[in-house]
């Protein structure tokens, strides 16, 4: 059974107990039994539309570029609604083994009782106890899933970040790089968003800008307008770019680096680029997306960052621009001083507040988000500013990156 399959199963288990909740409640608040019917079954019929429209693999046909009624009333909800519903179903589940546990030491000790054993425990109270605590704490996922929708996507981290290089060229020293990632223009990152975080970059007037990949989704057709929205990022020694997973797999790669150069943007796709100030120079080198493990339609790469292997000068600054952090290792073994990444979306739900730890990108990566050191290496994975599945980000906020070099 594949992992897409128990996702699924599990996703209809949960449905169907929310819709068991939802009839007993309509059934306290509704004393008519035809009228309780009645909406019941226009509710339910609206409820399964919306679902079914929004099933990942009912996707199909062009992806709008900016948000519609339909992705703003219909859309958002559904998705939020599914990924809250899975977790709070999983709380339920949690919550269900102690409840199970007092029921059944209230059973024993109601048939002790009757045998005559004024002794045998009773808690009431502890049942009660913890069905409040459960739906308290179901109902979580559901609060966390609107805040996710209608604020944390959009509550954008401008985020500073002090790169410490000893090698780094005296003409370099205080050099500032911005950083925007993981677009995936659509709905819920419109070209109109788009361009307010383009604003936002080029108003902190860094030395160069740089663009981590994932431009797109799935659809091709929204390739013209990523690259219109991102036109008017602007720097001094240039813009420069790299491709991800998702502009691979939507077959983008040669048709919108050839955009990106009609507007000035250079994207690397394993090759290097010379940035000179004076005498001085540092080395940027970017590739295309690279996995040593199969992932999605992309192939695996036995050997990681083979292809650009001959382009690294051990006497220069070292920048690599890879959309998957999990170069990174490789990238350390080679010399590269600096990886620039993206992929991650910082988890997009990772429960930082709790625990830096909780974010379902650890269960494929160890580089989530933030500053990695290995043998002198360093790696900054960026959050990004678009979503993928859910459009939500709870404790993941969207993030520009604003590095500056530095001696150190």
């Amino acid at each position: 059974m594949s992992v897409f399959t128990v996702i699924l199963l599990f996703l209809a288990a949960s449905q169907i107990y929310w819709l068991w909740r939802g009839y007993r409640l309509a059934g306290r608040l509704i004393g008519n039994p035809v009228l309780r019917a009645v909406v019941c079954i226009a509710i339910f019929t609206l409820y399964f539309l919306a679902i079914r429209a929004n099933l990942p693999f009912s996707w199909h046909g062009p992806s709008p570029v900016e948000m519609t009624w339909k992705d703003a009333l219909i859309g958002g909800p559904a998705l939020t609604w599914m990924a809250a519903s899975m977790v709070a179903f999983l709380v339920v589940i949690v919550f269900a083994i102690p409840q199970s546990a007092v029921g059944a030491a209230r059973w024993i000790a109601a048939k002790q009782r009757e045998h005559g054993d004024p002794d045998a425990p009773s808690s009431p109270e502890r049942r009660v106890f913890l069905e409040r605590t459960a739906n308290a704490v179901a109902a979580g996922p559901f609060v966390a899933g609107a805040y996710g929708l209608f604020y944390g996507r959009l509550n954008l981290d401008t985020h500073p970040q002090t790169i410490r290089i000893p090698k780094l060229p005296r003409a370099f020293e205080g050099f500032r790089i911005a950083q925007l990632s993981d677009i995936h223009i659509g709905p819920f990152m419109p070209g109109s968003e788009i361009r307010r975080y383009v604003a936002i970059a080029n108003a902190f007037k860094a030395d160069m800008a740089v663009l981590t990949g994932d431009f797109v989704t799935f659809d091709p057709g929204t390739q013209q307008a990523a690259v219109e929205s991102l036109a008017a990022l602007r720097a001094p020694y240039g813009v420069y770019g790299c491709l991800g997973n998702h502009d691979a797999w939507s077959g983008v790669e040669a048709s919108i680096t050839a955009l990106f150069r009609q507007v000035g943007v250079r994207i690397l796709r394993g090759e290097r680029v010379e940035l000179r100030a004076g005498s001085d120079s540092i080395n940027l080198i970017g590739v295309d997306f690279q996995s040593h493990r199969q992932f999605g339609p992309s192939r695996p790469v036995p050997n990681l960052l083979g292809n650009i292997a001959a382009f690294i000068d051990r006497d220069r600054v070292n920048i690599l621009l890879s959309h998957n952090p999990d170069t990174f290792p490789r990238a350390a073994e080679l010399g590269i001083d600096l990886s620039m990444a993206g992929h991650t979306h910082g988890g997009q739900a990772a429960l930082e507040f709790i625990s830096p730890e909780i974010a379902p990108s650890r269960l494929v990566t160890p580089y989530v988000a933030g500053l990695f050191q290995k043998n002198g290496s360093q790696l900054y994975v960026n959050r990004g500013i678009g979503t993928i599945g859910v459009p939500i980000r709870v404790g993941a906020p969207p993030e520009i990156t604003v590095y500056q070099l530095t001696r150190g």
